[in-house]
């Protein structure tokens, strides 16, 4: 639920990046709306509306295709981010990952180099026995 509700909230942030974007491009500034208004604006800005929930908006908003456009820009950004992490998330702790699989380094302490040559008498005594 927690996985949900974050991918959610990105999703929504996204969407007020892209309008912030979108109106820094066009001259209007920084816009951010306000706590109360971050999710009650996200269909008047999906709609076009450049200046949906902002308090004291700037004379240059953008305009409905450029907003479109940014905000299509930053979603998708934030999909392939959201993706790729749960992506490596889950191979990491999901329930498709191998169970009982050595580390690298535990890899090379057992079965290295420095191992073999330090058991060289025992694997080869042909070749590193103490009689050679």
């Amino acid at each position: 639920m927690a996985a949900i509700v974050a991918t959610v909230l990105l999703l929504v942030l996204g969407i007020h990046t892209g309008r912030a974007c979108a109106n820094l491009v066009t001259g209007g500034g920084l816009t951010l709306p306000s706590r109360e208004t971050l999710f009650t604006s996200v269909p008047r800005v999906i709609g076009g509306d450049a200046g949906a929930g902002l308090t004291g908006t700037a004379a240059h908003l953008a305009g409905p295709t450029a907003l479109r456009v940014c905000v299509a820009v930053v979603e998708a950004l934030v999909l392939a981010l959201t993706v790729w992490a749960a992506t490596v998330v889950l191979g990491r702790w999901g329930p498709g990952r191998i169970h009982g699989t050595a580390t690298r380094e535990e890899a090379e302490r057992l079965l290295g180099r420095s191992r073999l040559r330090k058991v060289a008498a025992v694997v080869r005594p042909d070749l590193f026995g103490k009689g050679r």
